[in-house]
């Protein structure tokens, strides 16, 4: 046992209670309760947490102060200091990012005969895809359809999703779970060799496959595998600063950085992929993220300097269940899929208080109303607050060995700290885990401007306002798959022009006279915790 003495009597009354809860059925809430809850509790209806943009395409618009912060900032590439005239590479189609968004472009687009280059940030596969862990979602059981699928996404969105991306979405996922199957994918099987599936809170069917709890880093590493097989050529350690636009208004490829040299790359593209991430590092109303150390919403930003629209900036996904003890794992995600094999969410007197399988954005509400309303949440010696995820209850009811089995990721994780999961509750606090909104697409992930994409977290419209679990998964692949084979047809027609930064010029012109305010130039493409912004960071959540 490595929970403090502290937590005991919290401890005792979740094990005395366990005999009744597991006798107790929670009804799922109606959508005028639920929208009550998401009213009183959830994150993004606190309006004092927003204020409205100021300069671009979505002027006008509220959004978090974080993502209005660097939306506003000046460029941290001064235009008068690279020759963009004289490119350093050209290729038919520039992917920038690396995860499995820009993974699945990028081999599309090779395979339909463009000449491909990715730009990553950090390593190749350095992104929220390898920590992904529930599963893909897709109907492909007998008993399931399409349209359930799509009825699913749309009412999780709270019914504001783009239809068409839905459409595209729901259609293509049957496609991407055996396009996985055939590069070698390894997914869960029943003892008759089919897939194993489950139902994760808002799906109506059994949808998601899973490799154990290790979903994204097992894609992850087929996709790249991939990659490396077909010389696709990759810079690691270079992310994107800025785009390129031609006297047309198209863009033309974007400015790279050299994190080992400092030194600027041009590159000419006919197409531009943005594939770049969320912005779960600038920690959204000081939420612990469980998003990897990149995620700075390094493409939003250059997107809306050029031009691109945007859908949902106000609108980002806080997961029920970050980690909270022990502390070295503050914010790390737990899958959701422990609740759909019996986990229950408990206060610390032993009581469950919504049903676990509501939406996620309900989930988290409830969590906040519990431990900052209620007063019913479990402290710990560093002063956080959490509530129990009672992961033992899975053992009890589906059989030893089940945790261990199915979540060998999260057991191997506590283990570490001599937490067993299959034998001790989990606490728990939502955590920052999605971006709901970003640059807007059509269903080949073209945006607003020409000649450039997006595809993956960095794009909003998908998911409307708030996203069901395994969805994620699947939106990267298929929207990655079409705009790598769009793009690759595109190229044809595409004419470079005159390279320029003029945009960011403007956009520099613009903001001048918010300098005072703007504490970083963007995009700030790592996250800043040394000095104070550490300390102040760290009192909030102590």
């Amino acid at each position: 046992m490595a929970y403090p003495r502290e937590f005991q009597a919290s401890l005792d009354a979740l094990v005395a209670s366990r005999g009744r809860r597991r006798q107790e059925n929670i009804e799922k809430l109606d959508l005028a309760q639920k929208q009550r809850l998401l009213e009183e509790f959830h994150p993004d209806f606190d309006l004092s947490a927003g204020r409205e943009i100021r300069v671009g395409p979505s002027r006008g618009e509220r959004a978090p102060k974080e993502i209005v912060s660097v939306l506003e900032a000046p460029s941290r590439l001064d235009p008068e200091a690279v020759d963009v005239s004289r490119p350093d590479l050209s290729v038919d189609v520039l992917v920038v990012g690396g995860g499995g968004a820009g993974t699945a472009a990028a081999l599309c687009a090779h395979e339909a005969g463009a000449s491909v280059l990715m730009a990553t940030k950090l390593r190749h596969g350095d992104s929220n895809t390898i920590m992904a862990e529930g599963g893909i979602a897709a109907a492909t059981r007998r008993d399931d359809s399409p349209v359930r699928h799509y009825e699913d996404t749309l009412r999780g969105g709270r019914m504001v999703n783009v239809p068409e991306l839905v459409q595209a979405l729901v259609l293509d996922a049957p496609q991407i779970v055996r396009w996985l199957e055939s590069l070698g994918v390894l997914f869960d099987r029943q003892p008759d060799g089919t897939i194993l599936t489950h139902a994760p809170a808002g799906h109506s069917a059994p949808r998601s496959h899973s490799c154990r709890d290790l979903t994204g880093l097992e894609v992850m590493r087929v996709l790249r595998d991939e990659v490396r097989n077909r010389g696709i050529e990759v810079l690691e350690f270079s992310p994107a600063v800025e785009l390129l636009t031609n006297d047309e208004g198209a863009c033309a490829g974007a400015v790279l950085l050299n994190l080992d040299t400092s030194r600027y790359t041009v590159v000419r593209a006919k197409v531009t992929i943005l594939a770049t991430g969320g912005v779960g590092r600038l920690h959204i109303q000081e939420f612990p993220t469980s998003n990897h150390y990149g995620a700075t919403g390094d493409g939003l930003v250059m997107a809306y300097r050029a031009g691109a629209r945007c859908i949902f900036l106000d609108s980002i996904q806080y997961h029920p269940t970050g980690v909270v003890w022990p502390e070295q794992m503050f914010g790390l995600l737990v899958s959701e899929h422990l609740r759909v094999r019996s986990a229950q969410l408990v206060n610390v007197e032993g009581s469950r208080f919504i049903n676990e399988l509501e939406t996620r954005d309900c989930v988290a509400a409830a969590i906040i109303r519990e431990c900052r309303a209620r007063d019913l949440g479990v402290p710990t010696v560093g002063g956080s607050v959490g509530v129990w995820l009672d992961t033992p209850l899975i053992d009890i009811i589906h059989g030893s060995g089940t945790v261990q089995h199915l979540f060998a990721g999260i057991h191997g994780r506590f283990r570490e700290f001599d937490i067993d999961p299959a034998q001790e509750p989990i606490l728990i606090f939502p955590t920052q885990h999605y971006q709901n909104g970003g640059v807007l697409i059509d269903p080949h992930g073209q945006t607003s401007v020409p000649r450039l994409y997006a595809v993956g977290e960095v794009c909003g419209g998908v998911h409307g306002r708030n996203r069901l679990g395994a969805n994620s998964m699947v939106d990267i692949l298929v929207f990655g798959r079409r705009a790598g084979l769009h793009a690759a047809a595109l190229r044809s027609d595409a004419r470079s022009g005159t390279l320029s930064l003029e945009h960011v010029r403007r956009h520099n012109e613009q903001v001048a006279v918010f300098a005072d305010e703007t504490a970083c130039a963007a995009p700030i493409l790592l996250p800043d915790y040394s000095g104070n912004k550490a300390r102040e960071y760290a009192r909030h959540w102590r």
